[in-house]
């Protein structure tokens, strides 16, 4: 399935501590990392810490109402996420 989707790598949100030591629910994410290590594939871990209060911001400023912003938010995170996994790939 991944071959088939053209998958060339991931990018997984990696949820640091605010003084970027590891929690519980970061070792979980790095455990799942190893796991799916054997795709082959190339795995970046984005620090995810201030993904969501970002996307809040930024839809609070564009005035999108706080049931739209529930439901836009973890979407809006995740390509947030994504952008600054590019952006450090980039620049």
């Amino acid at each position: 399935m991944v071959r088939d989707q053209f998958i060339v790598g991931l990018v997984i949100g990696l949820p640091l501590n605010m003084d970027s030591t590891d929690s519980p629910q970061t070792q979980s994410v790095r455990a799942f990392a190893r796991n799916i290590s054997v795709l082959g594939l190339p795995i970046l871990l984005q620090d995810e810490r201030w993904s969501t209060q970002a996307v809040e911001r930024a839809l609070i400023d564009a005035d999108v109402s706080r049931a739209k912003r529930a439901e836009r938010v973890d979407s809006a995170a995740a390509a947030f996420i994504l952008q600054g996994a590019i952006d450090s790939l980039v620049g």
